[in-house]
């Protein structure tokens, strides 16, 4: 009896860890490996403030001057090479009125160099030359695996080095939305060039292990223990990074450049909570702006004029210029 008792036993055992095996190669190959397949995101979909914001025919006609704006612009395809080998591909934009001011603009989870382009004509107009990179793993830049700006931290450092040294920027600004605002908040526990004045981040999560497990629970149902640890474990092996040590509050409570926090109050994708939390931590000058209405990285389709001015006199107090 005692026998057939250990026999069941052991065969559960067996059972639940090639189950949790199993598990945590899905949620690899789903949220980790390199794939050109969009994920359907809990809390991804546009807010009820934003639908209603602009009527369809003005949205369109702001769409097609952004465009046809974009259009007009010759972005050169520049390249760099990461510490660990990758080549990593980054439109950069020239102003054709040189002022010696550039930001870095950071993408989010699965997206391109190609978008963001409304922020683009907006700091190309206040002077700015603009660097937009592919993530690793993302775009154009090589990767087989999403790093959720672990990773990328340490590529953002070697962006603002080229744009010190090969584009001859005074003052430089990173600035991220979503995944994006994750990568430049963990940039900013780096060691950068002097020439980087300031970090914004616009609907950044605070862990890769929180943000996950936020959204495990919403998409699947499941509890973040013991999937999560289990997916962490193989991404460590896969990936080279674990989801507890890729963290921004980390990063940020060694960070002494000026911060800007955006986040909308209806984020449902990255929760509002995850804001104020990295601000909370931050020691540096910092400010958190709450976005009435907004949800995730609508602030700027919310309220572009405030997130305009907010930029602005973010940027005058971070150079005094």
């Amino acid at each position: 009896m005692k026998k057939k008792i250990i026999l069941i036993a052991s065969g559960t055992f067996l059972a639940i860890f090639i189950g949790l095996i199993a598990a945590g190669n899905y949620f690899y190959n789903v949220a980790i490996n390199r794939s050109q397949e969009s994920v359907d995101l809990h809390g991804g979909g546009e807010s009820v403030t934003a639908a209603k914001l602009l009527s369809a025919e003005e949205e369109q006609k702001k769409l097609e001057e952004i465009i046809a704006w974009t259009e007009k612009q010759t972005f050169e395809m520049v390249e760099i090479k990461s510490e660990d080998g990758l080549k990593l591909k980054a439109r950069f934009l020239k102003n054709n009125q040189p002022s010696g001011k550039a930001v870095i603009l950071a993408h989010g989870y699965k997206g391109n160099s190609e978008q963001m382009p409304g922020i683009t004509k907006f700091y190309y107009e206040q002077g700015y030359d603009i660097l937009k990179p592919d993530a690793r793993g993302h775009g154009l830049s090589e990767g087989d695996y999403i790093g959720y700006g672990w990773h990328d931290r340490k590529d953002y450092v070697l962006w603002s080095k080229f744009l010190a040294k090969e584009a001859g920027a005074d003052d430089i600004f990173l600035h991220g939305f979503s995944m994006g605002a994750a990568t430049v908040l963990m940039v900013s526990g780096e060691k950068l060039p002097e020439q980087v004045k300031g970090i914004i981040a616009d609907s950044g999560y605070t862990t890769v292990l929180e943000e996950l497990s936020h959204q495990l629970k919403y998409l699947y149902n499941l509890p973040a223990f013991p999937v999560m640890q289990v997916t962490s474990v193989i991404t460590n092996i896969r990936a080279g990074y674990t989801f507890a040590e890729a963290s921004a509050l980390d990063s940020v409570e060694k960070n002494r450049l000026p911060l800007l926090i955006i986040h909308g109050d209806k984020d449902a994708l990255v929760p509002t909570e995850m804001g104020k939390r990295i601000f909370e931590i931050a020691k540096s000058d910092k400010e958190l702006w709450i976005v009435p209405g907004a949800g995730h990285t609508e602030a700027y389709t919310i309220a572009e004029q405030e997130y305009q001015e907010k930029l602005k006199a973010f940027w005058t107090k971070a150079t005094g210029k």
